[in-house]
């Protein structure tokens, strides 16, 4: 979406429901509108609890909608695999052969990422339809979604009920919150896969932006892209946007971690280790685009961020207004655990036990200059 001219200020918070077409097996998919007085509305639907818009104003007043995706139901479906604003789950990033042990047992999830699961398979919680129940809160307005994944459902073992929780302010901020709770021990890392261009949604490629990763360290990985179990600092590589950089100077630079993630033309794909320890006062990511003045701040209790550069897209996908998604056309940063953590002792747990409380936030914070 985009306007030439600012959009009309509502008196306050609101949020409003509609269509949003139906699933091929003709299962009707709503949409939660939630928008505020300064000029960001957000957009989330049923299916796979998507973020599905996030519209905000750039320097000049103008509005554009700076989230890839689609504007219907069904595209989500036939373009499942880029995950744009996805609920990610049950278990987010890789995991190495699709299988870990847990309490002396071999589970096995189904690959989908040649010899990796990715994103908690072939059907994760991306691909199921929630149910949803709108909230009004003092300062806020919000929609929780649920869904409750089945005890060996993918693979994985105990019936996990999850919750996601979508609030807007009139600060810009969209606080997103995870919830879930388990029958049995089982793993979850659940996060959101939205991919941002903050010049608009398909309005050319994310080279440009500054970045700020607060991490002075990430996990490098092999070949396959699953980590090494090393923890290695960014000083020196290509990897390093401890200050403001600019993701196109060095994303075609001959390192080898880069030419893991994609081969043929570079691109990044990394989990990064905040430095930021959970601390939600204190902002984890910064994005800005010179062109627009927007920007993007993320802050999260999790560990880590993955930073993607929307290496798979390649020009073949029309999205929302009929724009084109371009290679390196935007960036998404899933506030996670580490990959493969199952099978890695030396990395923070994701284990869940039954009577515990997964519960983590972060919040998406949009300004401009």
């Amino acid at each position: 979406m985009s306007t030439s001219a600012s959009p009309a200020k509502a008196s306050a918070l609101t949020q409003h429901k509609s269509p949003f077409g139906t699933l091929a097996d003709g299962t009707p998919i709503d949409k939660y509108t939630l928008s505020n007085s300064a000029g960001m509305q957000v957009s989330v639907i049923t299916y796979g609890a998507i973020l599905q818009a996030v519209i905000v104003p750039d320097r000049h007043g103008h509005s554009d909608d700076v989230l890839l995706g689609f504007d219907e139901a069904q595209s989500y479906q036939t373009h499942a695999d880029p995950h744009f604003g996805a609920t990610i789950g049950r278990y987010g990033n890789r995991i190495a052969d699709g299988q870990f042990v847990l309490d002396g047992v071999s589970y096995r999830i189904p690959l989908n990422d040649a010899t990796n699961a990715i994103h908690g398979g072939p059907k994760g919680f991306d691909s199921h339809v929630w149910q949803a129940e709108p909230i009004q809160e003092d300062g806020s307005v919000g929609v929780t979604l649920s869904y409750t994944s089945a005890d060996g459902e993918m693979g994985f073992p105990g019936e996990l009920r999850t919750q996601v929780t979508y609030r807007l302010n009139e600060r810009n901020e969209l606080h997103i919150h995870y919830h879930a709770t388990t029958s049995k021990p089982t793993v979850v890392n659940l996060t959101n896969h939205g991919y941002y261009n903050l010049a608009g949604a398909g309005n050319g490629t994310i080279l440009d932006h500054l970045a700020t990763l607060h991490a002075s360290h990430y996990t490098p990985v092999s070949a396959k892209l699953i980590p090494t179990g090393e923890i290695a600092p960014v000083a020196g590589t290509p990897m390093d946007f401890l200050s403001p950089t600019a993701f196109g100077p060095h994303i075609q630079d001959d390192h080898p971690q880069l030419k893991f993630v994609e081969p043929k033309q570079g691109g990044f794909d990394f989990n990064y280790v905040l430095d930021t320890g959970g601390d939600l006062s204190r902002p984890a990511v910064e994005v800005h685009d010179p062109k627009s003045g927007r920007r993007l701040q993320l802050f999260t209790t999790q560990p880590a961020v993955q930073l993607y550069t929307s290496n798979l897209l390649d020009g073949t996908i029309t999205g929302k207004g009929g724009k084109v998604y371009l290679h390196w056309g935007a960036f998404a940063l899933e506030a996670e655990h580490y990959p493969d953590s199952p099978n890695q002792p030396t990395f923070p747990s994701t284990r869940l036990e039954p009577g515990a409380v997964y519960a983590h936030t972060t919040v998406l914070k949009f300004s401009h200059d």
